[in-house]
């Protein structure tokens, strides 16, 4: 595969080529979600790559499709270092068609309480102008006439004897302040599976 945009500075399609590369016998291929985080040390690793691992991988998924999803998850498992370190949950409610396709479909009304219960805070993906992007506003984040939330650091706190306004000017006695609720309790079961001995058993297979 050749993608053109590599040195082209006009758009046209990949290229793709009938001959096949055999699987490599120095590493074991993985995949996952392009959206992750690393940690800094796995990061400055990747950058560094002071035992060359980093720097092999990157030269065998220049011409993928989507190398996102396949390099950090290849050298955080076969990493020595790393691969006891990963945790196999992107955080993200995605429903996808069956078969699946290119791309996840677009969240809409009848997704809305699987993906609350879900426990997951994040989600995609949504169609512009979504009624259920209105509805999490409204009754998850009491979001009031398009602003924004304040977390429970705008309000009063006392110091030294004297009020003192964390986020001065903000006006938030006027809406409010967002406080932990039952979402933060679905998030703190989902994050207590991810990191239970159970679900790590199953990391990197």
């Amino acid at each position: 595969m050749i993608d053109p945009a590599l040195y082209s500075l006009n758009k046209s399609e990949i290229w793709w080529v009938i001959k096949r590369r055999s699987l490599p016998t120095a590493f074991k291929l993985y995949t996952g979600s392009a959206w992750t985080t690393l940690s800094r040390s796995f990061a400055e690793y990747c950058i560094l790559g002071y035992e060359n691992l980093p720097r092999t991988l990157l030269l065998y998924y220049t011409n993928f499709v989507s190398s996102p999803e396949g390099y950090f998850q290849t050298v955080v498992c076969n990493s020595e270092e790393y691969k006891n370190t990963t945790v196999n949950h992107d955080l993200h409610y995605i429903s996808w068609d069956n078969p699946p396709k290119q791309h996840p479909r677009s969240l809409g009304p009848k997704d809305y309480r699987r993906m609350i219960l879900s426990g997951r805070p994040f989600a995609r993906k949504f169609k512009e102008k979504n009624l259920v992007l209105d509805w999490i506003d409204k009754e998850l984040l009491k979001r009031h006439n398009g602003g924004f939330n304040y977390g429970g650091w705008c309000s009063d706190s006392e110091s030294s004897g004297k009020s003192q306004r964390a986020c001065s000017g903000l006006k938030s006695e006027n809406y409010g302040v967002l406080r932990p609720g039952p979402g933060l309790r679905r998030l703190k079961s989902l994050l207590k599976k991810t990191l239970s001995a159970k679900f790590n058993k199953r990391q990197c297979r």
